[in-house]
């Protein structure tokens, strides 16, 4: 197998051009590659109300009643989700204070490079392959690169996680580039030759979107 390596970017709705990773989006104050977005992921995530309100709890069930067993997590940040996955899973992101502190909470995470280099990078690895609050950060195609960038990790009918934002959750962040719901997660898995098996709004119903910033799209998929 070939490991591709690409350079992952972002759309800008503004410019109708795209820039790099390592490049500001128009109207945002940082990007996701920056150390300043991995800061706002771990102040946000220490948020005193979310510590006494367990906020959390309901996400890790979710992910916890998938049975996902070894899992790639693709754009694992801090590592949020990759803490609560089964033992053995590996987290890959492309902000390296962000997996700085992934690895000081003594989690497996890796940067792109690093990650392509590694033990892990063998075909049929990981049991399952993690995108969560990925893929409306960039282009379709963008996107379609990245999962098959991991695809060939993930063992034959393996499961592809998808979660994204809905509505309110979407207007929350300004490095968000990209409206990703139901229809949209249904060409890209299409596109990859993906099954769809699952879908669902976590943890509200759909219509709580517009006014929830954290209701979810669930999109689960499986390797052909």
């Amino acid at each position: 197998m070939r490991s591709r390596r690409i350079k992952i970017g972002f759309w800008s709705a503004s410019t109708g051009s795209e820039v790099s990773a390592d490049q500001s989006i128009q109207g945002a104050p940082f990007s996701t590659a920056d150390e300043e977005y991995a800061e706002r992921l771990r102040r946000l995530e220490g948020a005193r109300w979310k510590r006494i309100l367990n906020v959390q709890a309901p996400y890790r069930w979710n992910l916890r009643r998938l049975h996902l067993g070894r899992v790639l997590d693709v754009g694992c940040g801090i590592g949020r989700n990759l803490a609560h996955l089964d033992p053995g899973s590996v987290g890959v992101d492309h902000n390296a204070a962000a997996v700085a502190v992934a690895r000081e909470r003594g989690l497996t995470a890796y940067r792109v490079e690093e990650f392509l280099a590694s033990q892990y990078a063998r075909p049929y690895t990981f049991d399952s392959m993690l995108l969560a609050h990925v893929v409306e950060h960039m282009s379709a195609s963008e996107a379609r690169d990245v999962v098959s960038m991991y695809l060939d990790y993930i063992r034959p009918d393996g499961r592809i996680v998808f979660i994204t934002p809905q509505e309110k959750g979407f207007a929350s962040d300004p490095t968000h580039v990209r409206f990703v719901g139901f229809a949209e997660l249904a060409e890209l898995a299409a596109s990859l030759g993906l099954r769809i098996i699952d879908r669902y709004s976590f943890p509200l119903p759909r219509w709580a979107g517009t006014i929830f910033t954290y209701n979810e799209f669930n999109v689960i998929a499986r390797r052909r």
